[in-house]
């Protein structure tokens, strides 16, 4: 029995007592439940009595005692217990739990999908790393937890559209192509610009695409070393976030919006919405008029939009995409964002409750990170997963919550103990296959499945850490918290590793070097075997990270 068929059950229970006129209700269209932490208080339990007491006009304990008494005699449940206000317990008997690892690995990648965010139409950005350098140390817990976010949002049944924004128009670009054009003649690069070996490549590439570029005057060459090493820069991060798991739906180019008369566009909507004021030959957003700190400028007084306008251009393409909500993962810098862009959705005529979310991570630090002085003084995101792999620094951005600073240690994310958490998941999914491989070869398979078998105490703590996994998924995708994920993992592999100790898949095999025969106990226990292996890889992957099937 899972844990979306339970709650089914309970939501019968209480639908038979309302016609039966023992309670007097509207049966909710969802009953949560969960674990409890004690196992000794059963295998779920739902505080369902505690929400629904007001309403039914009773105490949460008498309500609790009626849904008890029905639960008991429902198909696959051995005992309900009331505990405490109202709480109520419920302990499945050995075959309604042992069933739940069939239906695992029938159902195989798309175990731990569910529908909590059906019909959710979200954009979601993050990293946007101006197109002026390598991506860094700064961009790497976001290019992580953000990739990780639109799985889990994808997995709980949203529509995901990933985006990355690149800011590609501006005075920082001039900078930078100043920056190339210098390298390119063989020169220092002006004050105040881009530092690093990589300029001087990015000059030869743009050399190698215009060969007579160096004999070209400095106005004329300007806007096509722009242009080319714009275009290679944005080749080499694609390919960094490639190297990292980390894929985009769509690239966005800031370009696009004082081009095409976008901003324009945005201004004449919001001035329609009655917020926009024309001062002191500037034009204006009243953003005070929903909270912001000061009002902010459009346009101004010579003309020029500022880079607030087309921070409000893009908020209303996405609108206009029809991306009824707007995701933000901004860095740890720009807290003074989350007051502008929610006064930007009220401008538009948008509830900034609703239509917009704006995350901010905090910074993460690598002890003994060395900074790359081709890449331009930075630790550069390539070098760090050359250095510490993909997975390891994913998995270890991933369990901790984006509003907590980390501090990141190499020694451990390299060892190859149980102290490191990804080795310790990654091990139990690769020990959880060599113990299927084993099984295989002494004639072991999945012909039979008699659920009632899996009676071993480590065998329920196993298919109870299982059964919740799909409510981990959809909590975590709720509230944007990948940690969710990798913490569960951490728990099964556990729970795995505890059982792999006491019961065996393959027959044992005595010391004359005769081996048992094999029995639907084995086979049964191959089924669960393979239904840990089909968890752990599914929340590996949500989280970004590779399961190895050999370690």
């Amino acid at each position: 029995m899972t844990p979306e068929e339970l709650s089914a059950a309970v939501k019968t229970v209480l639908a038979q007592a309302v016609e039966a006129g023992e309670l007097s209700l509207e049966v909710p269209d969802e009953v949560r439940v969960e674990r409890p932490k004690s196992r000794d208080h059963g295998d779920w339990a739902t505080n369902i009595a505690l929400q629904l007491a007001k309403p039914a006009g009773m105490s949460p304990r008498a309500l609790a005692d009626i849904l008890a008494a029905r639960l008991g005699e429902a198909s696959g449940i051995s005992q309900v217990e009331v505990a405490g206000p109202g709480f109520i317990n419920i302990t499945l008997d050995a075959a309604a739990a042992g069933e739940l690892a069939r239906t695992i690995v029938e159902a195989g990648e798309i175990f731990g999908h569910n529908e909590a965010l059906t019909g959710h139409i979200i954009n979601l950005e993050y990293v946007s790393a101006n197109p002026t350098g390598p991506l860094h140390i700064g961009h790497t817990r976001w290019a992580a937890l953000g990739d990780a976010v639109g799985r889990l949002l994808r997995a709980s049944g949203a529509q995901v559209t990933t985006e990355y924004y690149i800011n590609d128009a501006g005075n920082q670009m001039n900078v930078f192509a100043s920056s190339v054009l210098a390298r390119l003649h063989g020169e220092e690069v002006p004050e105040g610009g881009y530092p690093g070996e990589y300029v001087a490549e990015l000059a030869e590439a743009a050399a190698a695409q215009h060969p007579d570029i160096r004999e070209l005057g400095r106005d004329e060459a300007l806007p096509i070393v722009r242009e080319a090493a714009y275009q290679e820069q944005m080749k080499l991060l694609r390919r960094t976030l490639e190297n990292f798991g980390v894929h985009f739906d769509q690239w966005f180019s800031e370009r696009t919006l004082h081009e095409g008369g976008k901003i324009d566009d945005a201004i004449a909507a919001l001035r329609e919405q009655g917020h926009v004021d024309d001062r002191d030959g500037a034009i204006w957003l009243r953003t005070t008029d929903f909270g912001d700190d000061k009002d902010r400028v459009l346009v101004k007084d010579d003309g020029e939009p500022t880079y607030f306008a087309a921070d409000a251009a893009y908020y209303l393409s996405k609108r206009d995409r029809g991306f009824e909500e707007k995701i933000y993962l901004l860095g740890a810098d720009h807290h003074g964002y989350v007051g502008r862009l929610k006064a930007i959705a009220a401008c538009a005529g948008d509830d900034p409750q609703q239509n917009i979310e704006i995350l901010i991570g905090q910074l993460m630090s690598v002890r003994g990170a060395r900074l790359s002085k081709r890449k331009g003084n930075i630790i550069a995101l390539d070098d760090l997963i050359e250095w510490l792999g993909a997975d390891a620094l994913r998995y270890t951005l991933a369990r901790y919550p984006a509003d907590s600073p980390i501090d990141v240690d190499p020694d451990l994310l390299q060892s190859r103990t149980n102290e490191n958490p990804v080795f310790y998941v990654q091990y139990a999914h690769a020990r959880a296959c060599n113990a299927a491989r084993n099984a295989e070869a002494h004639g072991v398979d999945r012909s039979s499945f008699d659920a009632a078998l899996l009676t071993h105490q480590t065998e329920e703590e196993l298919l109870a850490h299982l059964g919740s996994f799909p409510s981990v998924v959809a909590s975590a995708a709720e509230l944007r918290e990948p940690h969710r994920v990798a913490r569960y993992l951490e728990g099964l592999a556990a729970a795995y590793h505890g059982w792999y100790a006491k019961c065996r898949v393959a027959p044992s095999t005595h010391q004359d070097g005769t081996v048992e025969p094999v029995t639907d106990l084995n086979r049964t226990r191959l089924w669960l075997n393979d239904a840990a292996v089909q968890v752990l890889r599914n929340g590996l992957a949500l989280l970004g990270v590779s399961a190895p099937e050999k370690m």
